[in-house]
């Protein structure tokens, strides 16, 4: 559902402003997720967009509006829905929204917990908290391609396939230079005199820089792919994926060559960006965007053919 424009931008000044309080808060806000979503929507084959339409007019869930595209930010509502009550559901899925993969030696071993085993008989959508985002996306296809997986939870598999993805491309979802994903670090960009962090400057104002409607910017981006680039980066796995958003965050998101430094109220050393970081990361946030929508098509192609 298309949020009206205004309400979308006070939305987005709070949320670049407000300095988010874990690294998972924010995956390409809603906006991004939604980007993703019209873009692989449109790729999917018909055979499979048939199949995809009939689990998700099964699920009877409301914690979004029913429709693949709006499914796209279903994991994080799911994961809020009781942050501020009994925080069941926080505690189980906020680790899979990501993967620490730290900048000093890139180990993602490490940032996975050393792959911890789905235990036999699990559903992933009940598997272990301490999970990446790279072993829950690759439980999930499992599931996915599994026959023989009860309706409910492949549906629930496709639900978080549809935003986990994407979550995976945001560069600050790949990695961390001990600063909770980039969280710890305030930035100024713009004509902003209050600090945001910079997990959140790539979350919203780079998303929002694109467009304030995520429908026409998404098939504004799906058709600037040629089949070339889809055919390269349909390509690979999640870990494969995870390398090339670490190595984005490393060379470019927390790239401060040559930037002005501050100290914040709060005694934290901060960073001025400039217009040139900014269009640098702005190509790069194009870019993960259409390739998370390509990816996710053929991950649902591939599993659902």
């Amino acid at each position: 559902m298309i949020r009206p424009v205004l309400r979308r931008g006070f939305l987005a000044l709070v949320s670049i402003i407000l300095l988010a309080p874990t690294p998972s808060l924010f995956a390409w806000g809603d906006d991004g997720h939604e980007i993703i979503g019209v873009i692989a929507q449109t790729r999917l084959t018909p055979a499979v967009k048939r199949k995809v339409d009939t689990l998700l007019a099964a699920d009877k869930d409301n914690l979004t509006a029913a429709d693949f595209v709006s499914r796209t930010t279903w994991a994080d509502k799911y994961r809020d829905s009781d942050r501020h009550t009994t925080r069941i559901r926080y505690e189980a899925t906020r680790n899979w929204h990501f993967v620490d993969i730290e900048i000093a030696d890139g180990d993602i071993a490490s940032a996975c917990h050393k792959h911890p085993k789905l235990p036999a008989g699990t559903a992933a959508s009940t598997g272990p908290s301490n999970a990446c985002v790279i072993d829950k996306i690759n439980q999930f296809i499992s599931e996915l391609r599994d026959a023989s997986i009860a309706k409910p939870e492949k549906i629930l598999a496709l639900k978080f396939l549809l935003h986990l993805i994407g979550d995976l491309h945001q560069p600050l979802h790949a990695a961390d230079n001990k600063d909770r994903g980039g969280n710890d670090v305030p930035v100024l960009f713009s004509d902003f005199t209050t600090p945001a962090n910079l997990h959140s400057y790539w979350d919203n104002h780079l998303v929002q820089r694109i467009g304030n409607d995520p429908r026409t910017e998404g098939a504004s981006l799906h058709k600037q792919i040629i089949k070339a680039k889809a055919d390269e980066w349909s390509k690979g796995t999640p870990t494969a994926w995870a390398r090339e958003s670490f190595r984005q965050a490393k060379n470019v998101a927390y790239n401060f060559t040559g930037l002005q430094q501050f100290v914040d109220d709060k005694g934290a050393k901060g960073v001025r960006l400039n217009a040139a970081y900014d269009n640098c990361a702005l190509s790069v946030v194009r870019e993960q965007l259409s390739k998370a929508g390509v990816r996710l098509a053929a991950v649902l192609n591939s599993s659902l053919k």
